[in-house]
């Protein structure tokens, strides 16, 4: 009897440790998505995030995180003041959310605000939206622009001369004129390029050819880049400078436009130096390429032309983002957010506008007969000039007339 009394004992103890150990390591009920019961868990913890906000995280649901900032006893570092702990009254979790949250007293030898900075939540989101958005969106752009004009081209076929070739040509574009176009082409055709190899090296270049390779050409890119920026600006003010006179709105783009440009069907409306179309490539490379240019030198000079802040200022001041349904922008931002906010509105803005020279290239190459020309030689046959910018010939043709000269028989300049 002693020892079935014995071992029937010990069985219950065991029953009853394994039942009140299975209690303990019960994980906590969800405190649920109620507000006050979150904020009231919240609270409890000292501002640590609780388990249904881990869940939510993990779920891929966003989590506001201000919460941090409201809750936790700011008299918790002195209660501890004399405990034993590495960082004497200041737990670990405090310091980080100070870091994190940009209130810690940090002082730096150099730098300045800047320096101060050592965690910055928003790298992550602008991280994900370099990965993500900006470069799928982006790169969809350019190879739909590509696929559309390969199907205007199958459609459409080639924009011929329809009347005959006459042998007499007039002069277009002056040397200076083709030198400032090509360079601002060629320059824009390298930036364009290199910096796709920056946004798409890890992507396209690193699974096909290796750390190495791809680790060469994101710093060749980078340089070049860089480098290729200066004669970009000093060109796109050349173009600016030479054309802006012949690029002013007119009513012979109205009738342009009312043609279509003579792209569908068989007419051609009459023009000046430049048509309708080609006022529309001017203005977009001279915003698009001035705003590229300014975002570009903010970030070729980093936290010396911080941008955004002033103009959400601005934005704010005259009401826009209310129009839009949308709350007040941020007019507080780090200079790493200033940086951020730089490198996307640059990647954004080049990326419209290498589709819209993408299409201008198709024009000015397989897309029209005779239009190299203008820029190739600055010759082209007074059939060309007639059929697209009959209003121009007659121009030249009236100033050469007035001076004494007879029609145009050979190479006459253009103004």
């Amino acid at each position: 009897m002693m020892k079935r009394s014995s071992g029937f004992g010990w069985f219950m103890l065991l029953a009853i440790g394994i039942a009140v150990l299975a209690v303990y390591l019960q994980p906590p009920a969800a405190p649920g998505t109620d507000p006050a019961v979150l904020a009231a868990a919240r609270e409890a913890t000292g501002g640590a995030q609780t388990l249904e906000d881990i869940l939510a995280r993990q779920r891929g649901e966003k989590v506001d995180l201000s919460f941090r900032k409201e809750f936790g006893d700011p008299d918790s570092a002195a209660a501890m003041a004399e405990q034993l702990g590495t960082l004497g009254g200041a737990s670990d979790p405090d310091l980080w959310r100070a870091l994190r949250f940009d209130t810690a007293d940090i002082t730096v030898s150099a730098g300045g605000d800047v320096a101060r900075v050592l965690v910055q939540d928003g790298g992550m989101a602008w991280y994900s939206f370099r990965k993500g958005p900006l470069a799928t969106y982006g790169g969809w752009l350019l190879l739909g622009t590509i696929g559309a004009l390969v199907l205007f081209y199958l459609v459409r076929g080639r924009i011929r001369i329809d009347e005959p070739m006459t042998g007499r040509t007039v002069t277009r574009f002056k040397a200076f004129e083709r030198f400032s176009h090509w360079l601002l082409a060629g320059s824009f055709i390298v930036l364009g390029l290199s910096g796709l190899i920056v946004l798409f090296g890890r992507t396209l270049i690193l699974p096909v050819f290796g750390p190495e390779v791809n680790s060469v050409l994101l710093t060749g890119s980078k340089f070049v880049h860089n480098n290729f920026a200066w004669p970009f600006m000093l060109a796109l003010v050349f173009v600016f400078l030479l054309w802006v006179w012949h690029n002013i709105p007119n009513r012979t783009d109205i009738t342009w436009f009312a043609q279509a440009g003579g792209i569908i069907g068989k007419n051609h409306p009459p023009a000046k130096k430049f048509n309708a179309g080609q006022k529309i490539i001017f203005w977009s490379v001279i915003l698009l390429g001035g705003s590229i240019s300014l975002s570009g030198l903010s970030l070729l000079f980093p936290f010396e032309l911080p941008l955004f802040a002033k103009t959400f200022a601005i934005l704010n001041d005259i009401g826009i983002p209310q129009w839009l349904g949308y709350d007040a922008l941020p007019t507080a931002l780090s200079p790493q957010e200033e940086m951020q906010l730089a490198q996307a509105w640059h990647a954004i803005v080049a990326f419209g506008l290498m589709a819209i020279i993408i299409a201008h290239i198709y024009i000015g190459s397989v897309g029209m007969e005779g239009a190299y020309d203008a820029m190739g030689s600055g010759e082209v046959d007074e059939a060309w000039a007639h059929q697209h910018h009959s209003i121009w010939l007659d121009e030249v043709k009236a100033r050469e007339a007035a001076k004494g000269k007879s029609a145009p028989s050979g190479a006459h300049p253009a103004e």
